[in-house]
């Protein structure tokens, strides 16, 4: 996902927008650019390649103004080149645009405005952006804007200026997400609240089909009629060090690290005893709901996906409420049926994942209600849910996610569990089981954090090799497509999850000793179907890495080698072993040198379908 940042106010503007933008670089991008605006004309400045290019560029040709934007692209029309990066310019160079998203019309906008004269200069959708504002511009920027807005379809968030008004910018939103920041005497927009956090606590978000007229000492919000919308300001929660490293090598490293803290912010208030209810009053779903409910779907992309994976297991086997999981961007193409009294439950991280939002809205469209279960307060697929139970993850800058999967698992199971008490699906003596396992999930994480270090060597011993294969069943099926991919996510190793029950099915093939195997061995309804795989492999010369229960003795004679778990029900499993998971990715990248915080060609929240 691309970045956003503005700025007006009496602060040098590129100094704002460079130290915004450097607050988002962990999303990934390829250029990099900023625009300021003042007597009469806009100076720009882009290149290629990373922010600290630009910072070079800046100390050589400062940019004077107040007033200005910046973004980070990362290239979806026109490959990486100063031309094809933000802001982009209107012909007579009176209008500069930065955008994110994807603009659908731009081929029959872009040959309407050559046929009307315009001259393109790059192979970019935000281009028509530009010059359309141009088009319509008359004195009046914020008109010009929202006359734009109109002939555009597709996702944006825009941020505009005009070289003959240096005392105001436009910003405009729909499906893409942008923010006001709120300050003294200073305003700001930015695509992600988290760019702005060190200037300021106060931020208006707004919705779709939305814009803003910023100037230094007032804002003014209204719909793409014209129409006043009034918005009470959001108080970011977190404080603006959250955003930092805090010490660690990497962002995903201090994350990992953050789970004991996030996971006892997400029970709190709603599991304190685990002879009580669980509470969850912000799910807006009454006990008839509940006990009515005649099918969960479970849909998401990524990580968020293998945990929607967890939940459907848990659903089903707590609830007793049959369940799905889709992948979101494959959910329309078979025309989902969606019965009586079904439930959506939209996962994601940061609650603006394009293809999970187009999802929630075609299952809304048929008839479910819909819950989500994001980390990012006020995002769009918060807004536009019937329900939502917040994780509590606080910040997630590393492009692989780590407490924001655990958090998810965790959320999902507290909803799994009190569905089941609500239906009397499953035994009391089950749920004070179940509850009391997740109230002890703080510690375990701390456990296992103190053993990285067991793990780290694990890595040491095969980080240099090409394949793996991770291994799972039942509830666990789904951490070791998780696993997988969090290794192949940041250190390039192709790794895939699998099913151990599909072992013969076709994957066995590929077992050698150049193929380490991570098998999830934990006990359970599974666990001795587990030994059999790994027997399978070892009978091939496959090595294999145990995830096994402390006190277990039969996977040290089975593996190489074995990562340690303390004991815990079956059911909370997935979420403890997913941090080793997790450490072991990690040390493997580092030893790699791999761009942990910032892999090749990723982007932390991917905001286009």
């Amino acid at each position: 996902m691309c970045g956003i940042v503005g700025y007006i106010g009496q602060k040098k503007a590129t100094d704002v927008c460079v130290a915004g933008l450097k607050r988002l670089e962990y999303r990934g991008y390829d250029s990099a650019g900023v625009a300021v605006a003042g007597d009469g004309k806009l100076d720009v400045l882009k290149v290629v390649g990373k922010l600290d290019r630009l910072i070079d560029a800046l100390d050589e040709s400062p940019l004077d103004s107040t007033c200005g934007i910046g973004h980070t692209r990362w290239a979806t029309h026109g490959k990486p080149s100063k031309t094809n990066s933000h802001p982009h310019l209107s012909n007579d160079g009176l209008i500069a645009v930065v955008h994110n998203g994807i603009i659908e019309n731009y081929a029959r906008l872009r040959d309407e405005l050559k046929a009307e004269g315009v001259e393109f200069l790059s192979e970019t959708d935000t281009e028509v952006i530009a010059h359309l504002v141009r088009k319509y511009y008359e004195g009046d920027l914020a008109a010009a804007v929202q006359r734009a807005s109109q002939d555009l379809e597709g996702a944006f968030a825009l941020g505009v200026v005009a070289g003959d008004q240096p005392d105001l910018m436009v910003a405009a939103r729909r499906f893409s997400p942008l923010v006001i920041g709120i300050g003294e005497g200073e305003n700001f927009i930015a695509s992600d609240m988290g760019a702005i956090r060190q200037f300021t606590d106060k931020v208006y978000v707004i919705d779709d089909d939305e814009m803003a007229v910023v100037k230094r000492d007032g804002i003014t919000l209204s719909d793409m009629d014209g129409n006043p919308v009034e918005r009470e300001a959001y108080v970011i929660p977190w404080p603006a060090e959250a955003a930092q490293k805090g010490g660690h090598k990497h962002f995903m490293h201090k994350e990992i690290h953050e789970q004991p803290r996030a996971m006892r912010e997400c029970l709190l208030g709603r599991l304190s005893d685990p002879n009580a209810s669980i509470t969850l009053e912000s799910l807006n779903m009454t006990a008839d709901e509940i006990k009515g409910l005649r099918k969960i779907v479970f849909t998401a992309c990524g990580t968020a996906y293998h945990a929607g994976l967890v939940g459907r297991f848990l659903m089903e086997k707590l609830a007793r409420i049959p369940s799905e999981c889709d992948l979101a961007a494959e959910l329309r193409a078979r025309n989902p049926v969606v019965l009586d009294n079904t439930l959506a439950i939209i996962v994601s991280q940061s609650g603006e994942t394009a293809d999970t939002l187009v999802a929630l809205r075609e299952l809304k469209e048929k008839g479910a209600k819909v819950i989500s279960v994001v980390n990012v307060v006020d995002s769009s697929i918060a807004r536009e849910s019937d329900g939502v139970v917040y994780i509590q993850a606080g910040p997630e800058i590393g492009v692989a996610s780590t407490k924001a999967y655990t958090l998810q698992i965790l959320t999902i199971a507290l909803i799994a569990a009190h569905f089941a008490d609500v239906r009397g699906a499953t035994p009391e003596e089950d749920l004070v089981a179940l509850r009391e396992a997740m109230l002890s999930l703080p510690e375990l994480a701390q456990t296992l954090l103190d053993r990285e270090d067991d793990v780290k060597a694990v890595a040491a011993k095969y980080f240099e090799s090409p394949n793996a294969l991770y291994l799972g069943r039942g509830v666990n099926l789904a951490t070791a497509m998780e696993g997988a991919l969090k290794l192949k996510e940041i250190s390039y190793i192709h790794a895939e999850g699998y099913s151990a029950g599909e072992m013969k099915h076709g994957p066995i093939a590929l077992v050698e000793p150049s193929l380490v195997t991570v098998a999830i061995a934990v006990k359970g309804d599974v666990y001795e179907k587990m030994i059999g795989n790994i027997q399978e492999i070892k009978a091939r010369s496959g090595p294999v890495i145990g995830v096994a229960f402390d006190g277990d003795t039969e996977i040290p004679r089975q593996a190489d080698d074995v990562i340690w778990v303390p004991e815990c029900p079956e059911l909370v499993s997935p979420i403890t072993i997913a941090i080793p998971l997790q450490i072991l990715a990690y040390h493997i990248a580092d030893m790699k040198g791999c761009h942990i915080d910032q892999p090749r060609n990723l982007a932390k929240t991917v905001t286009v379908e």
